[in-house]
């Protein structure tokens, strides 16, 4: 490799690292299921890089990978078409079209409940991540936390409420300065 490909394969991990999240998230309400999801992202992150050498110095690399990943889902859809359980292209695409337009305003509220899930002891942000990981049973999380399934389900109530009130508090503060 030579160091212009190691610097661009760096420029594109760099950039993709940092917005891949948010791609993810976009790609999530756009397809049934996370698997489906998954699917699509192995797709889209597959044609960024290869067409990474396309992408301008400065530009903004999430708009372009949403591009880039609105044109996998329209092709999984296409793929999936006689599948009852898919959305027409059409709505596809005004989906896609509102969760753009929403993606700064989730975007900042990612950063504030990140800033908030930090402010929480570290048993209890594990306690919670674990809670919400795929494939979890509830009644295992209650069991390890030393806590009814009832108890626990109130204990998550209770953490959820505090991020929920720390991001209107975090959003406030970001809006006011």
């Amino acid at each position: 490799m030579t160091p212009d490909e190691r610097q661009q394969h760096q420029c594109f991990l760099r950039a993709f690292t940092a917005n891949e999240p948010a791609i993810r998230a976009y790609v999530r309400r756009l397809v049934p299921s996370r698997a489906d999801a998954d699917d699509v992202m192995q797709e889209a992150a597959i044609i960024l890089w290869e067409k990474f050498g396309e992408f301008r110095a400065g530009a903004n690399f999430r708009a372009w990978a949403f591009g880039v990943a609105r044109y996998k889902v329209l092709s999984w859809l296409r793929d999936k078409g006689r599948d009852r359980l898919v959305l027409d292209e059409d709505v596809v695409a005004l989906l896609a079209d509102e969760s753009a337009g929403d993606e700064p305003r989730l975007d900042r509220q990612r950063r504030a409940l990140e800033v908030c899930a930090g402010k929480l002891e570290p048993a209890q942000r594990e306690l919670l991540m674990r809670a919400y990981q795929p494939d979890t049973q509830i009644q295992d999380v209650a069991a390890g936390s030393g806590r009814t399934v009832a108890g626990f389900y109130q204990w998550l109530h209770r953490i959820r409420r505090a991020l929920l009130d720390c991001v209107r508090r975090e959003l406030s503060k970001e809006a006011a300065s």
